[in-house]
């Protein structure tokens, strides 16, 4: 009986050991986004993205975070700009955080979902893993766009196999006050539920 627990002991003193070097390779993540990743009307440095590096220092994570965001992007931009990213950064992530502004512009969902594919297929090429960032709209285009572009990123998160945070705004949705004036661009008071909405899945993908 002792000589098990010490067996165990011993076990469990490596696994203890061998924790910390789960993130001990270095790591690059590239943040391919539109205004709501670019700090749109807050702060430099207020952002989620930014606040993405601070979790990363307090975690003790040795990675570096390269955000490629753009206000007005769409997936059409994002899938034009995203080869010279990969070349020039060769990220281990690939965080995709676009769609939106194609939603906003009524877009058509099919053509949207095809540039999101092109950009998996491409990282994955590269040889990093991907982060799909989920996105909703109001009700403009009426309740089948709407509805359709929602489901999109769960859908092409399924036939990529690849991780997928649901919704960014997730907790803002009835919070009026953590909006900008316009209504579209959360505050800098929001940009930390941003982060909460994302940090779990990345946070899995780093582990790996």
């Amino acid at each position: 009986m002792r000589i098990r627990r010490l067996l165990a002991l011993l076990l469990m003193m490596t696994l203890a050991a061998w924790m910390p070097l789960a993130y001990s390779a270095s790591k690059t993540v590239l943040v391919l986004g539109d205004s709501l990743s670019a700090e749109y009307g807050i702060a430099r440095g207020s952002g989620w993205v930014s606040l993405l590096e601070k979790r990363l220092q307090s975690e003790k994570v040795d990675a570096r975070i390269v955000n490629a965001s753009v206000s007005g992007e769409t997936t059409s931009g994002g899938r034009t700009r995203l080869p010279a990213l990969l070349g020039e950064h060769r990220p281990d992530t690939v965080v995709i955080e676009l769609g939106g502004n194609d939603g906003l512009r009524g877009l058509p969902v099919p053509q949207t979902q095809s540039n999101l594919d092109a950009m998996i297929d491409a990282a994955k090429k590269a040889g990093a893993k991907v982060l799909l960032v989920g996105m909703q709209i109001p009700p403009n285009y009426g309740r089948d766009y709407t509805e359709r572009f929602a489901r999109m990123f769960s859908k092409t998160s399924k036939e990529k196999d690849v991780a997928l945070v649901p919704f960014l705004l997730r907790g803002l949705e009835d919070r009026p006050d953590l909006f900008q004036a316009d209504r579209i661009h959360p505050t800098a008071e929001a940009q930390r539920i941003m982060l909460e909405n994302v940090w779990p899945h990345l946070k899995a993908l780093l582990r790996k």
